[in-house]
């Protein structure tokens, strides 16, 4: 038996890890957590000082037993989880579930997995730290105490089986009270006036830095340059410098992922962990921009030997947040010299982009030239207005770009363009210049990357909370991720040319949203409830004041149970007295009166979602309709309502059964003979006609036997089909595999039924087990 354990959190981190050292080590994985907080109301003892009670969970029982016997017979057991304050707890978890001994047991962290890394921990071990287990402690019994004691009241006073949380609550806020803004805002009109000078290579831009409110004040202006004369009134050249960002924390990675990439928060961070575990990059839950000296020697010499001396520049990066967790590095590769990692093409991508961005942040500025050259107009006082660029060095920009979340697609076209030769007091010729009528936008919605962004700014969470908080507000239904269509809007257009001015309207689609967070109805009610009743658990001051008593408790200077302590007495009370006071929310509005009976039309939450009801409760004939997707409560019209009742609408007759139009979950669909067919997007639900309706039935008829390779009379629901990825078993509700060299066509239903025999008895490809509670 090997004289070490070394426990580690994850196999694939055991796994790398093992290579690197002899066989005096058994390098074994705890999967994570070992053990959690029973699921009881008794899980946390408020009157006993907030003592915990912690249980095993039933898959964890066998990893126990085994890393409890290997620890028994080790002289030496190593505890080597993360090195943040999750990694802390869990070292402290597997101390004490394992029943291990203070005099042999040694706790080691580092921040990559690279043979002299693990070296060097193991050169200098140390003991539990009890200050990051307490704040860790504090944030798991803190958020216990708040989601047990708020979810029956949002049971009780909103609808059941509803949760809630306290970063979640201030993030689905932020979301809700963004959509509020945009529902309020008014889009303003001005007109903005671009010229075009010159011809061919020479042509360039320039623009009025002045919008026009009036049509007629921007007709005007084209008027009055149709006889005008247009000189170069002044020209200004300057040199100008850009400097790259630093190098990715996990806050910026999840956002440049994002708009780089398009990747989720939570995708980025198990992609993330996998380069990780595999040894390619440094720890990735951090929010440190420090580069150790080692990383910045190879980094310089991999910029030196790639693009030469001029364009590496050493720069040592501070972090400004004075909360930043433990002395982290940053994201950075583990080793410079590797460009490229092997891997599916997401950890690839990913790779790439943290070795660029830690590679440009030892480069030098790229430098530009820029030229402001101002135009007047002998009929006018104001003056048009041209920018150009010329790149003098591209320095980093050689590697690397960083992205911004409002790529503001009305920037001005003249930006940044090269402008031609020209000298102060030249004659310009003019070629063409529009008056275009633009709009104000209102506030952008956020995005995953853009949530965690604003998170960070208001220091809300840390690097190891962002990603679990979006994806469970998404999962408790709060908000949705999705794409919205805009809507077409007109705009008017004068050109002035050849001394005549064209007006035109023209439309433009605006308002299209993709991968944006929207809130729901219920996202919305519940946002409400808590404002009103809980202010401390939505307010963001009080949230990040939290924040910075966790980092207290880690850095020794705050006793974690006094902490909870001063928060749980008062919302323990605010909870009683909701309870007992508090009115049922539903989001209730009035829309008005039904047209034709004149019966109240209203909307709310009722316990299968958002719906529309005519006539009052105690109404016998009152009829209900659940809104679309996209609808929301707070900005459905009476029209918009009226419309919802218009459906499920009989369109005819096919093959003796009814042809029945409805909305479902997934959109609108036929109903026929039992069987539904989804309407092709563009088709009006409405609008559809009898022959339309059949000819959806036969063309999804003609797909379904176009994929229909073989049935079997033994058995109607067996069948072989050809799917996206090739031919494939459908057996009941199990979907099988065919073999590589059988022919589907020869199949028996022996065969089939053998082979699903045999899929089903295969274990099932377990998820990640190891991965974080948070």
């Amino acid at each position: 038996m090997a004289k070490n354990l070394l426990i580690v959190e994850s196999p694939a981190k055991a796994k790398t890890i093992e290579g690197y050292l002899g066989k005096d080590f058994t390098v074994k994985s705890s999967y994570g957590h070992i053990r959690d907080l029973v699921k009881s109301e008794d899980a946390i003892d408020i009157e006993h000082g907030f003592k915990q009670k912690y249980e095993v969970p039933a898959d964890k029982k066998q990893v126990v037993s085994e890393l409890k016997k290997l620890a028994k017979e080790a002289e030496t057991v190593w505890l080597a989880s993360d090195e943040d304050r999750e990694g802390e707890a869990i070292s402290w978890h597997l101390f004490e579930t394992l029943d291990l001994k203070e005099d042999k047991t040694k706790r080691i962290v580092f921040h990559e997995i690279t043979k002299p890394a693990i070296l060097r921990a193991i050169e200098s071990p140390r003991k539990i730290d009890y200050n990051l287990v307490n704040a860790q402690q504090a944030r798991r019994v803190l958020d216990r105490l708040v989601g047990f004691e708020l979810s029956p009241v949002l049971w009780k006073k909103v609808k059941p089986s509803l949760s809630a949380g306290r970063v979640q609550s201030v993030a689905v806020r932020l979301i809700v009270e963004r959509e509020r803004e945009i529902n309020k805002f008014n889009a303003e009109a001005a007109f903005r006036i671009v010229a075009i000078f010159g011809k061919g290579k020479e042509a360039f831009k320039a623009e009025l830095p002045e919008r026009f409110n009036k049509q007629e004040d921007a007709e005007k202006f084209l008027n009055d340059c149709i006889a005008a004369e247009f000189n170069v009134n002044s020209l200004e050249t300057r040199p100008a410098k850009r400097s790259p960002a630093a190098p990715f924390t996990t806050s910026t990675l999840q956002q440049e992922a994002s708009r780089k990439l398009g990747f989720s928060v939570s995708r980025t961070m198990s992609v993330a962990q996998k380069l990780y575990e595999s040894g390619k990059i440094t720890y990735m839950r951090t929010d440190s921009v420090n580069l150790s000296d080692l990383a910045l020697q190879s980094a310089a010499q991999q910029i030196v030997s790639a693009y030469g001396e001029q364009y590496h520049q050493q720069r040592k990066y501070k972090t400004k947040s004075a909360s930043a967790q433990e002395a982290h590095e940053a994201i950075r590769p583990t080793y410079f010299n590797e460009h490229t990692v092997d891997g599916d093409p997401a950890e690839r991508r990913l790779y790439e982009l943290i070795w660029k961005r830690a590679i440009a942040s030892q480069m030098s500025e790229a430098q530009f030239e820029r030229t402001v050259a101002k135009i007047g107009v002998s009929t006018r006082k104001e003056e048009l207005v041209a920018n150009g660029e010329v790149m003098k060095f591209d320095g980093f920009l050689k590697v690397y770009l960083e992205s911004s979340d409002d790529e503001d697609d009305n920037q001005q076209d003249g930006d940044n363009a090269i402008l031609p030769p020209l000298t102060k007091g030249q004659r310009l010729d003019l070629q063409e210049m529009t008056a275009t009528e633009r709009f104000s936008r209102p506030p952008a919605r956020y995005t995953e990357a853009s949530l965690v962004k604003k998170l960070e700014e208001l220091g809300i969470g840390r690097p190891s909370t962002y990603a679990p908080t979006i994806s469970t507000i998404q999962n408790r239904g709060y908000v949705v991720k999705e794409e919205r269509e805009g809507k077409q809007r007109n705009f008017r257009v004068l050109t002035l040319k050849g001394g005549n001015i064209k007006k035109e309207e023209k439309t433009e689609n605006t308002g299209a949203e993709k991968g944006k967070l929207f809130p729901t109805d219920i996202g919305a009610v519940v946002n409400d409830f808590l404002v009103q009743y809980f202010k401390g658990i939505v307010d963001f001051h009080f949230t990040a004041s939290v924040e910075k008593q966790f980092d207290e408790i880690a850095r020794g200077l705050k006793e974690w149970t006094d902490m909870i302590e001063t928060f749980y007495k008062p919302f323990h009370q605010e909870v009683q007295t909701t309870i007992e006071t508090a009115d049922r929310a539903s989001g209730e509005r009035e829309l008005g009166v039904h047209p034709e009976s004149g019966k109240k039309v209203s909307v709310r939450i009722g316990r299968y979602g958002p719906f529309v009801q005519i006539g009052e409760n105690d109404d016998e004939q009152k009829q209900y309709a659940s809104l679309r997707a996209g609808q929301m409560i707070e900005t459905i019209t009476l029209e918009d309502a009226m419309e919802l009742f218009k459906l499920p609408k009989k369109v005819g007759v096919f093959e003796d059964k009814d042809m029945t139009v409805a909305i479902g979950k997934f959109g609108p669909y036929i109903r026929h003979n039992s069987a539904f067919y989804s309407l092709p997007k563009g088709i009006d639900p409405l609008d559809v006609s009898e022959a339309q309706a059949v000819e959806i039935i036969q063309e999804k008829r003609k797909k379904d036997a176009e994929k229909l390779i073989k049935t079997f009379e033994e058995n109607a629901e067996v069948k072989i089909l050809n799917g996206r990825w090739g031919p494939y078993i459908e057996f009941g509700k199990q979907n099988v595999k065919i073999p590589k060299g059988k022919d589907p066509q020869s199949l028996t239903y022996q065969e089939c039924k053998e082979l699903a025999e045999a899929a089903e008895k295969e274990p099932k490809k377990a998820g990640k087990k190891f991965v974080k509670k948070k």
